[in-house]
């Protein structure tokens, strides 16, 4: 039974190793992965390869038909439940049924009201061996952002910033250009063009002017895809000239603000401003910044953003951090120091009492990049995240 469970472990691997490539092109979908196994030997693969396009399992289905391998008695592995329902395909669980395939393992149910059992259930009902929970763990860790976005009705949130060895954002003049070395920044523009949107906060877009696209090299570029930039700007003061609104038109631009529109009349006329240059201006009237932090989270879960990247400032990460709203964190410390009690700390906000209360994070990764520390994992322990639901 162990050597059984070591087995179906090591294809399950295998699978879920096949899922990642789809990440960053299948949100708001889960990344799946698929093995079909026959005679102890893998004969197909196949992973969700983008939103819309066939599922996992019947890529390694067509795979395994193209290089005419039997199905029959085969054993398929799947990183997530086939799917029961008709959305943008058909049923997975359809095309397993029409194969010959006698067994499916599976590493977790999937809890879309839609599935959650139901696919399981038809293979069953079938006469089709189901084992479930293999490597569910690692499954759910592949999947986290489509389980956030699925039970917390959010976006699952990474925070990136550059900081010095003394843990500033920037000098006391604002000044950041370039605290990581290029070698750091490409890797940033990795893990950006894998966010279905990025953020930042108001004194960021003022100080830093930055353009939050994606910018990979030509080898790079068949990966490439641009994120919607979103701009927390209460008063809607964002410079006209910034990149940010220069570039609205060929980049997705959301400012959000915190004014009601019927009130002032300059206010008006810079949304107004705004939208002519191709922004998206979604005004909050929620007097609390957190409130509004909240409203807009909510709002992009309605959206179908998955994957958010915040990428400053203190303020914006110290409100997130408070909130208990952070899920993974992605750190870049150079070797360098700025001073002062002035310059710029990484998280604003109240932050906690006691150091036994600080957030942890699960097995981080400490990489060298050039001359930088990268260090990067997900947080497992915070601050009690506030409900965003209704």
């Amino acid at each position: 039974m162990e050597h059984d469970r070591n087995r179906h472990s090591q294809y399950m691997h295998s699978a879920l190793q096949s899922a990642k490539q789809g990440e960053g092109f299948v949100e708001p979908n889960p990344m799946v992965g698929c093995v079909i196994v026959r005679r102890q030997q893998i004969i197909a693969k196949g992973y969700h390869t983008r939103f819309g396009q066939a599922h996992a399992e019947v890529e390694a289905i067509r795979n395994a038909a193209a290089a005419s391998s039997d199905l029959r008695d085969a054993t398929l592995y799947v990183t997530l439940e086939p799917c029961s329902h008709h959305g943008k395909t058909p049923p997975c669980v359809d095309a397993i049924l029409q194969t010959g395939i006698r067994r499916v393992v599976t590493a977790m149910r999937d809890p879309n009201p839609q599935v959650n059992g139901k696919g399981i259930d038809i293979l069953r009902n079938a006469g089709i061996e189901v084992i479930e929970d293999v490597l569910q763990d690692e499954a759910r860790r592949l999947n986290a952002p489509y389980l956030t976005l699925l039970q917390k009705k959010r976006p699952y949130i990474l925070c990136k910033w550059s900081m010095t060895l003394d843990g500033k954002l920037a000098s006391r003049t604002y000044h950041s250009a370039w605290i990581s070395s290029e070698a750091s920044r490409q890797v940033v523009q990795h893990l950006r063009s894998r966010m279905d949107a990025v953020m930042v906060g108001s004194a960021t877009a003022r100080h830093d002017n930055p353009l939050l696209t994606v910018r990979l090299t030509d080898a790079q570029r068949q990966y490439q895809r641009n994120p919607l930039r979103i701009v927390l700007d209460s008063q809607a003061l964002i410079c006209l000239e910034s990149q940010l609104v220069q570039t609205a038109r060929e980049h997705k631009t959301l400012i959000v603000t915190g004014y009601d529109v019927r009130q002032e009349y300059t206010y008006q006329e810079r949304i107004e401003k705004l939208r002519q240059a191709g922004c998206e201006v979604y005004p909050l009237p929620q007097e609390n910044p957190q409130d509004r932090l909240l409203a807009l989270l909510a709002e992009l879960g309605k959206r179908q953003i998955t994957n958010l990247l915040v990428e400053g400032g203190g303020q914006l990460f110290g409100s997130l951090f408070d909130l208990g709203l952070i899920d993974e964190v992605h750190s870049f410390i150079a070797p360098k120091l700025v001073g002062g009690a002035k310059a710029v700390p990484v998280f604003g906000g109240r932050g906690v009492a006691e150091m036994p209360l600080a957030a942890i994070l699960e097995s981080p990764v400490i990489q060298n990049i050039g001359d930088d520390v990268y260090i990067h994992g997900r947080i497992v322990k915070q601050a009690q995240e506030l409900s965003i639901a209704g």
